[in-house]
């Protein structure tokens, strides 16, 4: 298997579910950037969906969404990374989704920790520190997906230190 992430597009072989999935309904066909792209729709997507949820079962719902997209991500990404011959095609971006909604889980919903949240999660999922380079490693859709995770968590633990210091208020 390719090792690169190359723009190729993906194979039409594959499942329309996976393809939907995978570049969450053809975000991750945007360019430049699509996991940039897909980590702004992911914000601005809770953005909407927060505003019909009591604050108080807002970060269910979120984990509710997280939960879903891991699940459905990890598949999803192993099928298109396999029909591909690529191991991370750059259009796969549900791991960006699920990463960026860690990232914002437990934060109250604003547009400043809307944009807090979305420039640590870009910033540790492209500086990748240990061990999110490592999970990398994990075999097909779970190390696609398992590495952005860990990113989130980091951008979520650094966030709420900003939160509770009142480096950054909601």
């Amino acid at each position: 298997m390719k090792t690169e992430t190359s723009p190729l597009p993906i194979d039409t072989r594959a499942p329309l579910w996976a393809t939907l999935t995978g570049t969450f309904f053809g975000i991750g066909r945007l360019r430049p950037g699509p996991g940039t792209w897909a980590s702004v729709a992911a914000a601005l997507i809770w953005l909407a969906f927060s505003q019909f949820i009591e604050p108080s079962l807002q970060p269910l719902a979120l984990g509710c969404l997280i939960a879903i997209a891991v699940g459905l991500g990890i598949p999803a990404a192993t099928v298109v990374a396999r029909i591909s011959g690529i191991k991370d095609p750059q259009q796969v971006v549900i791991d960006e989704v699920a990463g960026q909604w860690t990232a914002l889980l437990f934060a109250p919903v604003s547009w400043k920790t809307l944009l807090g949240g979305f420039i640590l999660f870009r910033g540790f999922d492209i500086l990748k520190p240990p061990p999110v380079r490592q999970l990398e490693r994990l075999p097909a859709g779970t190390g696609i997906v398992v590495d952005d995770i860990a990113a989130g968590l980091y951008s979520l633990v650094v966030m709420q230190l900003l939160l509770h210091f009142r480096l950054l208020s909601p």
